[in-house]
């Protein structure tokens, strides 16, 4: 589930203050009563008994009184969550289990099988080493963590279920050393890697082991989370001194050793601990058969595994959520063929990336004026940066374009590329003819299972288009179709028809005003066996160049520059002269100042103004008025539909602003349309309500379903989650996520899919289309330029320019949007240059709904404000709602008279209800409109309390008439 931010309880209590304040004063008063009736002697008894009385019903009247407002007041937004129904059968969740083995099951990647070592013999036994084998890595941490209601598979399980016989003795040993891992969490990371030193492994141990087996499997697990990225300097985690800059995270490492270091200055979180490599040395050194399992998200420096020619397999098992684990024993044993393919690039030194000097965001040394408070600290936090400058040129898109340029070798850089997977059978691809029509390049490849095995192939198409030194930037491949075979039998073939649009090998030229342009020349497009290695390929040529200045087939205007302000002052690498500017583009940045000119338009809370940004020809639209339409007349109608002026006619301005303001995990109710609320629930790895704590089982991480290269797998995911959200009465899914995996160390990566845009929004597109076929529309997010966890709510501005962003970035988004009918859209925390994503026009108004056509509702993360998110700027700028549960201060619209703002009110009231109404909430079968239960009871219990606080009072009045009648 969630993590609780300390800072939000603080901030619920602080919405509730002037509640507590009335009743204190009511307590206070009392209080004072009563010690008045105590020390006044010579006041008459009855007058003292009333006074007692009158007090303590006071008090009770007062306390009523006091929860009645803060439960129908500030806490009604939460009651509304906690209370809601729903439930997963168990038919549902068994099903939603066999689609999360499913996904494992094709997701594993064998990335290495020397000799043929796996599969190994059915019931044979295994040494598993490596303290992570008894504690792998399940999931991550944050929106992707999973429920623990569920069973979770390990690795042991697993293998025995597969009928190995696993070494207790070594087990016994981790589990004795310690017995569960350090936690990495959304508030306090503790980045401990726990692992026996070498000394410790006795030679009874050893020993055993060998006369168990001659099969050694060695388990190496990285962890990470939501909310911190993986260290980039693990010997200042180790002393201390490592923070990322941060202002709210508390990261820390404990040895292994009291006599060494685990890393060494200069080591980051991918690479080897001295523990684990030296338990790898000793592993190679007893045993010739050496199986290495990577459980992890990031893509690890594992060159090691080339160093000992005692490792023969390796095994790349990113976190496989509770169930994902069985498909391992299954692979291992080769019931289970592997299939999966590499959803990024292995290199052997990630210091070396183009991205390495620039992977972390630097605080400005100009910008002290726009800090603002600390999360969960005193220390202010300070505006922020990141420069991409790698430009197009992400993951293997640079190493295959580097390499034809001679700027790098290829094969003491790279150690597995995109797209590479091993099988324990082997097939041949036939390519056939390519034919151009109707704008699209079409041809067959037949695969063949030319092995002894039964198994999966996948048939990888990229393009290498013409460059023209000094012109635009364009890679030497790039992934422009993909698709799967069906399991082949030994001998067997299949035909597969492979299909893009000639456009798609288009690029973005940012010259002028900006356009697609497929320059004339000869494109190259081939199938692979991954980024690197061509089977075949054919020629494609476009006589003369083609010119989308009028907008592509799937553009619903034309495209053209919207993001030159995030350019910025940055050198940007080109490969021109073979990248001759790679030294330059790529250092560190060398200066931590923002030009005038950019910081001029730099906003957050503190300069932003509504009024400076209305319009004189805007006119207020009309409110509160009584058409007598309700919403759910509405369902199925066009977005341009007459009537929807005349429903929103009826929406008052408070309504409006409490839709837009309490937009966490629901939609409000509406009275005056009879809109009913519904429900939002976290997220990509499962479907968890934090409320209810109904919640799924948590399925593979989005990277296990990239590698399985299958959209329909990745539809079959989105499809149980759609399900499994019906029957919870949820409407809306907070996923996919689908940021770029720019740099191997950032903390979410499990929850994104690729460094490709492309395989990214595919899968992205098909869990998608899965979801929305149960009417539950799914908020792809993080919208834009997500790509980085450390402080990512401390207004980090990354600069990047239009074609990097449209071409690599945005490209899942809108794959989703124009494939898949994306209805809803989460933003995110960064900043495009000096423009809050959030509050950014070009983005959410002028290319999401303009250009790529979208229909539908636009999020923010979570709304804590941070010093820079106010609901005035987002509504303006076609952010329509806000996620979060309390009034933090800047959530509601301050600006409720003007014409502007009360028009972009109305436009974002449109959209949370044009895409609510055409959802599953509104099946006739689930509408239930009216007062939620918890109310009813509230108010019934209300009654009763009238009645019993009547009927005493009347009591107390009576005995003290009596008392008074009696003296």
């Amino acid at each position: 589930m969630l993590d609780i931010n300390p800072a939000d309880v603080i901030a619920v209590l602080e919405s509730c203050k002037p509640q507590l304040i009335f009743f204190a004063i009511v307590a206070a008063l009392a209080v004072i009563a009563l010690i008045a009736a105590a020390v006044k002697k010579d006041w008459p008894k009855p007058l003292k008994f009333m006074l007692r009385a009158q007090s303590g019903l006071a008090v009770l009247l007062a306390l009523v009184i006091t929860i009645n407002l803060i439960c129908f007041g500030p806490m009604s937004t939460m009651i509304n969550l906690a209370t809601g129904g729903g439930s997963i059968s168990q038919e549902t969740s068994d099903e939603a289990m066999d689609v999360a083995v499913d996904i494992a099951r094709e997701g594993m990647v064998l990335l290495k099988n020397d000799d043929s070592l796996l599969p190994l013999s059915n019931g044979s036994g295994l040494n598993l080493f490596g303290w992570s084998s008894t504690n792998p890595v399940y999931g991550g941490t944050g929106s992707g963590s999973l429920n623990d209601a569920y069973h979770t598979v390990s690795i042991i399980e697993s293998l025995e279920g597969a009928g190995f016989q696993i070494n207790s003795a070594l087990t016994d040993f981790y589990t004795a050393y310690r017995p569960q891992r350090a936690t990495v969490g959304m508030w306090n990371q503790d980045w401990t890697l726990p692992e026996p030193p070498a000394q410790d492994y006795s030679d009874d141990l050893i020993s055993g082991a060998k006369d168990f087996s001659d099969v050694a499997v060695v388990v190496i697990s990285r962890p990470g989370g939501e909310n911190a990225d993986l260290p980039a300097d693990m010997a200042a985690v180790i002393d201390g001194s490592w923070n990322n800059g941060s202002t709210y995270r508390n990261p820390s490492y404990t040895n292994n050793s009291t006599s060494y270091n685990d890393f060494e200055q200069g080591q980051h979180y991918l690479e080897l601990s001295r523990p684990e490599r030296d338990m790898v040395e000793l592993v190679c050194a007893n045993f010739d058969n050496v199986v290495v399992l990577y459980n992890g998200a990031g893509a690890m420096e594992l060159g090691f595994v080339e160093e000992f020619e005692q490792i023969k397999s390796v095994l790349w098992c990113p976190a496989p959520g509770q169930v994902g684990f069985t498909a391992l024993g299954e692979i291992l044993n080769g019931t289970v063929n592997p299939s999966g393919k590499t959803s990024d690039v292995f290199v052997y030194d990630l210091t070396q990336t183009p991205v390495w000097n620039n992977s972390l965001p630097t605080n400005y040394d100009n910008m002290d004026e726009f800090n603002v408070p600390g999360l969960l600290t005193d220390t202010p936090a300070t505006p922020n940066f990141l420069h991409y400058v790698e430009d197009i040129y992400v993951g293997y898109k640079f190493y295959e374009t580097a390499a034809a340029e001679g700027l790098i070798d290829y094969d003491s850089t790279v150690l597995f590329p995109f797209g590479h997977g091993l099988s324990y059978t082997t097939f041949t691809q036939e390519m056939g003819p390519i034919s151009e029509g109707n704008g699209a390049i079409t041809f067959d490849v037949t695969v063949t299972n030319t092995g002894d095995k039964a198994g999966k192939d996948v048939v990888e198409v990229y393009y290498n288009p013409p460059y023209t030194n000094g012109g635009i930037e364009k890679a030497s491949a790039n992934l422009v179709a993909f698709d799967k075979t069906d399991l082949l039998q030994p001998g067997d073939s299949q035909t597969l028809t492979l299909s893009f649009q000639v456009e798609d090998m288009a690029s973005y030229d940012m010259g002028g005003n900006g356009r697609y342009v497929l320059e004339a020349g000869e494109y190259i497009i081939s199938i692979n066996r991954d980024s690197h290695t061509v089977i075949d390929s054919q020629t494609y040529t476009a006589a003369s160049e083609v010119d989308y200045s009028a907008g592509r087939s799937t553009d619903k205007t034309a495209p053209s520059n919207q993001f030159g302000f995030a350019a910025g002052n940055v050198t940007y690498l080109s490969r021109a002269d073979g990248f001759a500017n790679y030294e330059e583009a790529t250092a560190a940045p060398a200066s931590l100042s923002l030009a005038d000119e950019y910081k001029a338009a730099f906003i957050n809370n503190s300069n932003y103004n509504p009024a400076a940004h209305n319009d004189p020809n805007d006119v207020i639209p009309l409110t509160g008025q009584k058409n007598g339409l309700k919403l759910v007349d509405l369902r199925g109608a066009d977005y341009d539909d007459a009537r929807w002026d005349s429903l929103l006619d009826q929406v008052t301005v408070p309504e409006m602003n409490e839709l837009i303001a309490m937009g966490g995990y629901q939609t409000v109710a509406i009275d005056s349309i009879g809109k009913v609320r519904t429900n939002d629930c976290d997220g990509p790895a499962a479907i968890n309500n934090n409320f209810t704590h109904v919640g799924s089982v948590g399925f593979p991480c989005a990277i296990v379903i990239a590698c399985t290269w299958n959209e329909d797998i990745a539809k079959a995911f989105g499809d149980s989650i759609g399900k499994m959200a019906d029957e919870m009465d949820v409407s809306g899914w907070y996923a996919p996520a689908m940021n770029i995996h720019r740099n191997a160390l950032s903390g979410r990566n499990f929850e994104y899919y690729s460094e490709d845009g492309l395989l990214s929004g595919r899968m992205a597109t098909a869990a998608i289309l899965g979801a929305k076929d149960h009417g539950v529309y799914s908020y792809m997010k993080h919208f834009a330029l997500n790509d980085t966890e450390d402080k990512r709510n401390d207004m980090i501005g990354v600069w990047t320019n239009e074609q990097a962003m449209r071409e690599i970035y945005l490209k899942p988004f809108e794959l989703c949007v124009k494939e898949g009918g994306c209805q809803a859209v989460m933003s995110s925390y960064s900043y495009i240059g000096t423009v809050y994503a959030g509050g950014c026009g070009a983005l959410l108004n002028n290319v999401l709904r303009d250009e790529w056509g979208f229909v539908g509702m636009v999020l923010t993360d979570y709304f804590a404000g941070y010093g820079y998110m106010n609901a005035d700027q987002c509504v303006r700028n076609g952010n329509d709602f806000c996620l979060i549960t309390y009034d933090t201060g800047s959530n509601y619209v301050s600006d409720t008279t003007s014409a502007t703002s009360v028009k972009a009110m109305r436009q974002a009231t449109k959209n949370v209800l044009y895409t609510v109404v055409n959802s599953r909430a509104y099946a006739p079968e689930n509408l239930n409109p009216g007062m939620p239960a918890w109310q009813m009871l509230a108010i019934g219990i209300d009654v009763v309390l009238a009645a019993a606080f009547i009927a005493i009072e009347l009591l107390a009045v009576r005995k003290g008439y009596q008392k008074r009648k009696a003296s």
